[in-house]
Formats: structure tokens, sequence, C-alpha cells
């Protein structure tokens, strides 16, 4: 199997370690990536007293820049069977990303939590909401700013069983296939009893993952979902963590203004985000 990984890029670090945590992950696999560059003039409120020239120049030093980046990566891979694309666009970021997603056969988009300052911010800033609230047919890893790579090998699923999971968990399983990974599904709850609807999803879901190596966790409900995440993650060694976003979710709160500004949640592993399918 050949996986395409899209890799949105403004060149900051954040970006960078972001686009080599990716390389990483698929050290050992067939695979292509596309280093997406959504480039835009930073000051918009003043271009009408620049020169188109200027401008011009700007954008072709943008774009070589990512022709650069190409170069080095595909240079430096130590897999024959990396191959490094680009694709560049004066269009919005969010815009630019979902027209690749459709243009190419693209299975995960990688980014950073933050990006350089001003025009693009990755996770918690407009862009990356956006791109978490618009692409609703690819799943978008989130990176964490300055997160050094090990090994994918604990992944933590929460769910409170109120959904029947179907393709949504094929993410989850490619992972834990990638890396031989153990899935970690834990239930937030203020009681240990389950409806019969929560019954009949635990055990399809149980069902789904019976040739994987996996566990269930039930967590008392005594304080935030945000600070049971946390606990979570650190009591069990976690290295990935998955959500669902579907409505009402808690991917959709934290991703919600103003409230992704206060909420306090900023993920220290990688982070990936499922759309949901209906």
């Amino acid at each position: 199997m050949r996986h395409h990984i899209l890799l949105p890029t403004d060149f900051s670090d954040n970006a960078m370690s972001a686009a080599l945590y990716a390389i990483n992950l698929y050290k050992n696999e067939s695979c292509t990536f596309y280093f997406l560059h959504a480039w835009s003039f930073s000051n918009s409120s003043t271009r009408t007293y620049i020169s188109s020239t200027y401008i011009d120049k700007l954008e072709t030093a943008a774009k070589q820049q990512l022709v650069e980046l190409q170069e080095q990566y595909q240079k430096d891979s130590g897999n024959a069977d990396h191959n490094f694309e680009i694709i560049f666009s004066t269009e919005p970021l969010v815009k630019t990303i979902e027209e690749a997603v459709k243009a190419y056969p693209v299975n995960f988009i990688v980014m950073g939590t933050n990006g350089a300052s001003g025009a693009s911010k990755f996770l918690f800033g407009s862009n990356a909401v956006g791109v978490i609230n618009k692409i609703k047919s690819c799943p978008i890893l989130v990176i964490p700013s300055d997160y050094k790579f090990v090994k994918t090998d604990r992944i933590a699923f929460p769910t409170d069983f109120n959904r029947m999971y179907g393709e949504e968990i094929e993410p989850i399983k490619q992972f834990a296939k990638l890396h031989n990974a153990k899935i970690s599904v834990f239930h937030i709850s203020k009681g240990d009893d389950l409806s019969e609807k929560q019954d009949n999803n635990l055990a399809l879901l149980k069902s789904s993952l019976e040739n994987f190596e996996h566990s269930f966790h039930w967590m008392s409900d005594s304080g935030s979902k945000e600070s049971a995440i946390k606990d979570f993650i650190l009591d069990y060694d976690i290295n990935l963590l998955v959500m669902i976003n579907y409505e009402h979710s808690f991917v959709e709160r934290i991703t919600r203004e103003p409230i992704v500004k206060n909420i306090g949640f900023h993920p220290i592993i990688p982070f990936l985000v499922v759309p949901c399918i209906n």
C-alpha cells in the first residue's frame, strides 16, 4: 500500500517539525508527501500602495522556497520509495487544502500546532480551526510544537459509546497496524451503567478491534474532560490521541471560538482528528 500524506507548510520551525514527524512515521513505507504552501501577501491593507512587481517577487521567492524544500527532503530521504511533490496556491489555506484533498489521493493531513506568527496560525489559530471544521473527507494529524518523534505504539481513543463507529475507526486501525500499536479505548462516565444503546455500540467496537491489541478503561467524570484526557495520556504513557469530529463532539467544542482560546486544552502528544462519516 502506498500512503499519500499532505503537509501544509509556512516554512516555520513547527511546520518543519511536523513534516519530519510524518516522514519518520512512514520511514519504512512507500509514501508520497505533498508539501503545500498557500501564499498570500501578509499585509493586505497596504497592498494597494505596493507595486505589483514587488508582490510578484515575494510570490516567486515563496515558490522557490517550496521547490528547495522539496529538493532537500528528496535528497535527504533514506527511503528510495519516498517521493516529494509540491502544491503552491495563492488561494486561502483551507480552500487550497480542500482542493488538494479532492485532486490527490490524500490519506492524512499532517500539520503543526503553531505556525509562523502573523498570517499562518495552526491548531487553535483560525487556519487550523478552519481545516478541522471544513475538511470532512480526510483525517488530520496535529503535531505539538517541539514534539520529538517516538514510535506510535500506544493509542488512546476516548468515546461515550453513544455512536456506532464504522469507517471512522479505520484510521485508528491503520496507525495501529503501522507500528503494531495497542489501542486503549476509554470512557468518561458519571456511573458504571451503560444504556442498551451504549452496550450495543461497545460490543460492536470490541468486535471491530478483535484483531488488534486493545483494552477498555472507565474513568470517573469528576472534573473536566480536558483534565481526564490529560491524566489518561500521562497515566498510560499514550503517544497518539484520536478523536472523532462529529456534531457536538469534544473536538467541535474545543475548535469553536471563543472557547478555543480559553479552554486550556493543548495537545501534549500528536492529536488525530477523524471526520465523522454520516
